[in-house]
């Protein structure tokens, strides 16, 4: 019985296949973080590798501060200073904020000084799955990321992940290791204020002191204390399938 022969695998044709296997990887690790990330709490992030083991000069950091924690365990006045300060439509947009989307826009046609308009599902996607960056890939990969959590995690876990692997300064992710590295208690005790100035330092977790707060932050601070008081708490806690822990508005 004659044995067959196989031809040698033209250069082109391995190329093509390494290309197609590197498609296939690129959209099955993505779609099984979705679903793994659904229920469990996400163990690192891009950004938490980037800043460990590739940090910019005069940013090293010897240990990550990282404790997830279920939402219910966060206080409610970190839950409406997040919102008000970072994306008040949230509980209401499909995963993007069209209207802020055109007012940056026009903002920056003008403005030296650029304005975002990225929503808590936008940062999501992008904090547990891609890079920080103004590339149009990264942009262009976060669209349908950001469209897939929306889907299937819904609003709760969406805020309940962004709250876990948020940037809250040099080597401190989640607002659990926040609480406790700038005001040593747990997040569950956050008062308004203390939420509020977190929830200020976001833009810029990595120059922001919230337990020290510049001019700047502390009014910036305020402003989101004020969007808490007009807020609807009560509607806001209902989208969340929340409750007020008993015995205050903590």
């Amino acid at each position: 019985m004659r044995k067959r022969i196989r031809k040698p695998v033209s250069l082109p044709r391995r190329l093509m296949r390494v290309a197609l296997w590197s498609v296939l990887i690129l959209f099955a690790l993505p779609a099984l973080g979705l679903l793994t990330y659904r229920l469990i709490d996400p163990p690192c992030t891009p950004l938490m590798l980037a800043r460990l083991y590739l940090p910019e000069k005069d940013q090293e950091i010897r240990q990550l501060r990282h404790d997830a924690i279920a939402l219910e365990e966060v206080s409610r006045w970190m839950l409406f200073a997040v919102l008000a300060g970072e994306d008040q439509k949230f509980l209401q947009h499909r995963g993007f904020d069209l209207q802020a989307i055109e007012q940056a826009v026009r903002h920056n046609k003008s403005h030296r000084r650029k304005r975002g308009a990225s929503t808590i599902s936008q940062q999501t996607a992008k904090n547990v799955f891609l890079w920080e960056g103004r590339s149009w890939l990264r942009k262009g990969l976060e669209v349908p990321l950001t469209l897939a959590i929306e889907l299937l995690w819904g609003k709760r876990r969406i805020l309940e992940v962004y709250l876990n692997v948020a940037e809250f300064g040099p080597g401190v992710f989640g607002i659990e290791a926040a609480a406790r590295h700038w005001y040593d208690v747990p997040a569950g005790r956050l008062s308004r204020r203390q939420a509020a100035l977190l929830a200020a330092s976001l833009p810029s977790p990595l120059r922001a002191n919230p337990a020290r707060p510049s001019p700047q932050l502390a009014r910036r601070a305020s402003w989101i204390e004020g969007q808490i008081r007009r807020m609807d708490q009560e509607a806001a806690l209902a989208a969340l399938k929340l409750e007020r822990p008993a015995g205050g508005k903590r």
